[in-house]
């Protein structure tokens, strides 16, 4: 599913909310929110921002590490990994 970059979690879709977003920084990382190799807003401005448990914020950021858009660096955040130039044609 595709999410818009400022939508917000519908705790009574049809999606889980850690999938909601997952959707929505991936595509605030698409448009160019965060660049490459830059922290994305931490843990607890997601919880804040999002209205989420910490646990929810943590699987929504495991999906992007795993999708290789992200990466973790322990005791400091997480980070936009470099981008292939393919990206910006999706």
């Amino acid at each position: 599913m595709n999410f818009q970059p400022d939508a917000e979690i519908d705790h009574e879709g049809p999606v889980t909310p850690y999938q909601q977003l997952a959707g929505i920084l991936r595509a605030r990382i698409k448009r160019g929110d965060w660049q490459p190799n830059r922290a994305i807003s931490s843990e607890t401005q997601l919880v804040q921002q999002y209205g989420l448990a910490r646990t929810t914020v943590r699987r929504a950021i495991a999906v992007l590490v795993e999708e290789g858009l992200v990466f973790t660096v322990p005791q400091r955040g997480t980070y936009v990994a470099p981008q292939p130039e393919a990206l910006d044609g999706e």
